[in-house]
């Protein structure tokens, strides 16, 4: 049985550190897609310094597009985050460093069974700093792997958020199948390999 939950108490959850208070104007935003955007919310939500983790679609034709429609991978969307976080808290180099960790980004248009453009490895810069910061994390990155990383580093043309069921989806699913056999693995992954 599915067990559905608005809001896990972060003292309940141990991949939910406790968020700091910080304003607006010193927040930035960085926009990533590791596949399933499910699993990426996930693994950046745990993060001190992350104040939002919003899941949504970028890259692609079409405005506005539905979950239904970059699921066929006609849209060229792929799924992605966007994470608004305090850079003296977290850096995005930091965040970059787990993005690597978090998925595998050698293999083209997949991650394990989701399969098609919109699970791609992509970094969607803001800027030319973060242009800067995302190239040359990929090139340290390529020695933790056997295969080339194909990871695409692009500009962000838009984000679209996705609808409200896909966000905070480990969080206010827990119980469902592929939290526990999919998300939940890759959370105690990344927490060991920290």
């Amino acid at each position: 049985m599915l067990r559905r939950c608005n809001s896990l108490d972060r003292e309940f959850n141990p991949y939910m550190p406790k968020k700091t208070e910080s304003p607006a104007n010193d927040l930035s935003k960085a926009t990533l897609g590791g596949g399933c955007f499910w699993c990426v919310e996930a693994v950046f939500e745990q993060l001190e310094g992350v104040h939002a983790v919003e899941s949504g679609y970028a890259g692609g034709t079409v405005k506005d597009p539905t979950y239904k429609q970059v699921c066929t991978g006609a849209t060229g969307h792929a799924e992605v985050v966007q994470i608004t976080f305090d850079p003296k808290v977290v850096s995005y180099d930091k965040l970059l460093e787990l993005f690597w960790k978090a998925h595998d980004p050698t293999t083209l248009n997949r991650q394990g069974a989701d399969i098609g453009t919109q699970y791609r490895s992509v970094i969607f810069f803001h800027d030319e700093g973060q242009q800067l910061a995302a190239e040359s994390s990929k090139l340290q990155a390529a020695s933790m792997f056997a295969d080339p990383i194909v990871t695409d580093i692009v500009p962000l043309p838009e984000f679209y958020p996705a609808e409200k069921e896909h966000q905070d989806y480990y969080r206010n699913n827990p119980e469902a199948p592929f939290c526990q056999v999919v998300i939940k693995r890759k959370l105690e992954k990344i927490s060991l390999m920290r």
